[in-house]
């Protein structure tokens, strides 16, 4: 299995006026020189066959008519002018995950754009600053439309060609089917919105079950993974091999093995694992999920073709160039402290919902069970909870004072993970969706570079509709 099939790349024509509809969406101008990848994107229903070919399809949404979409490549530099046309039946938008867009750009409802209607389109248009590996996904009913299927990866590749054989990229999602085959859809319902989220019964990768992945002894390949369900959290172990972490959303890390031989991927991660293939011709191993130990289960095989590609891997490390991001510095920036709560057997008591005193059991009544430094969000247009002045720096000391793991995600801008728990990081990772676990410190720092209001929130959907974001503003 390579990477999902590429986005047809041909130009198109816009009926009416090009620049009239660019001029709508709050483009910024093309830097003189900068190549422009063009694109049509259609979001529709479709019929996917999640269990396999010989079971019954399910009603989804998809970009393009698949899921998960089409992968959209492009080189680090040039720009992305893509037109989204809505054929669905609910209103929607597209967030560019990890991609330090301008803020017109980003695809968030009500806070960055209007809602793209049925029947109705909208152009994006921005540069592409970082190499590394991004995603495209819904950000408007995110806990259904992505459980629906609205998401595809975008890859923007290095300035020079990284030496490997190939590359390779996993989408892992899961689903929620009853037992009929029909999808689930009791979207956002109070128990997975104030637990886990929603955890789905079938797993896959790039839309297939269980597949088995081919691979030809002694060759190199980079992974792209990307982690685009609801809730779920994976934790792989991939027995008989030792891949090497070489970047995390995106951004190139020193090479290293992941920490007690799993690589960790929440909701909205991605990460690029650089595997040598090490088998022998005829040998199959399994890619385990073992997040949950009592419930682990075999994700997909490696299975060795019987002509080896050489006698041997090869050997040294593989060192992704770095991207331009500005370096937060530590020693003048201002230190903010932001706090977690919510959640079954939580400390949460009371929070602001729509500025008033509202205690825990009426907010689930109102389908919220989580806040941020005491505030609930109610739909994306809110207040900033911060006000960053443009080009300082700043550390986030963010408290999980809850009982469940948050991914937490900063639109338009990559942070460094300098700590957690109190102890400084091993590799300072630059990141943009950051895992928290129960009761963690976690700190970030970032320079706030990118004027705008931002959102901010925990990437289980569920947590984000059910109250847990907030907004930066950068000014």
């Amino acid at each position: 299995m390579r990477h999902p099939p590429d986005l047809d790349r041909r130009s198109f024509l816009l009926a009416g006026a090009p620049a009239l509809a660019l001029l709508q969406a709050g483009c910024a101008a093309p830097r003189p020189g900068a190549a422009i990848r063009e694109i049509n994107l259609v979001a529709a229903p479709a019929q996917v066959h999640v269990r396999g070919a010989g079971q019954p399809a399910v009603n989804a949404w998809a970009y393009a008519g698949r899921v998960p979409g089409p992968q959209i490549r492009a080189r680090q530099g040039e720009r992305l002018r893509l037109v989204l046309e809505n054929r669905l039946p609910q209103e929607t938008t597209v967030h560019w995950h990890g991609v330090r867009v301008p803020n017109a750009m980003d695809g968030v409802p009500h806070l960055t754009q209007a809602p793209v209607p049925p029947g109705g389109r909208f152009v994006y248009e921005f540069d592409l600053p970082d190499a590394g590996t991004y995603w495209y996904h819904s950000h408007l009913h995110s806990a259904e439309q992505l459980e629906r299927g609205l998401y595809g990866t975008l890859v923007v590749e290095e300035a020079q060609p990284v030496p490997v054989d190939r590359e390779l990229t996993w989408v892992l999602d899961d689903w929620q089917l009853l037992r009929d085959g029909r999808l689930n859809e009791s979207f956002g319902n109070a128990h997975d919105m104030a637990h886990a989220g929603r955890i789905g019964n079938v797993v896959n990768v790039n839309g297939v079950v269980a597949p088995q992945i081919a691979l030809r002894a002694g060759e190199r390949v980079r992974l792209r993974l990307l982690n685009a369900a609801n809730a779920r959290i994976f934790a792989l172990q991939f027995d008989g091999h030792r891949p090497l972490v070489i970047a995390l959303d995106g951004q190139p890390v020193a090479a290293h093995e992941p920490a007690r031989g799993r690589v960790v991927l929440a909701p909205g991660m991605r990460c690029d694992l650089l595997l040598d293939a090490s088998g022998r011709p005829g040998e199959r191993y399994a890619v385990g999920d073992l997040f949950s130990p009592r419930a682990a289960y075999d994700l997909l095989h490696l299975a060795y073709e019987p002509e080896p590609l050489r006698a041997r891997p090869q050997s040294g490390p593989l060192i992704l160039p770095p991207n331009p991001l500005p370096e937060p510095d530590l020693a003048a920036a201002q230190v903010h402290e932001v706090r977690f709560e919510g959640g079954m057997m939580g400390t949460l008591h009371r929070a602001l919902l729509d500025g008033r005193p509202t205690d825990m059991m009426s907010l689930l009544r109102a389908g919220k069970a989580w806040a941020v430094n005491g505030v609930v969000a109610d739909g994306h247009r809110m207040e900033p909870m911060l006000t960053l002045p443009r080009g300082s720096s700043h550390v986030l000391r963010m408290r999980n004072d809850t009982r469940w793991f948050h991914p937490i995600h900063l639109h338009g801008h990559t942070f460094r993970v300098v700590g957690r728990n109190g102890q400084p990081t091993r590799h300072r990772e630059w990141q943009d969706t950051v895992l928290m676990a129960p009761q963690e410190l976690v700190e970030i720092a970032f320079v706030a570079d990118n004027p705008g209001d931002w959102m901010f929130h925990c990437h289980v959907l569920e947590h984000q509709e059910g109250g847990m974001m907030g907004v930066l503003r950068v000014a």
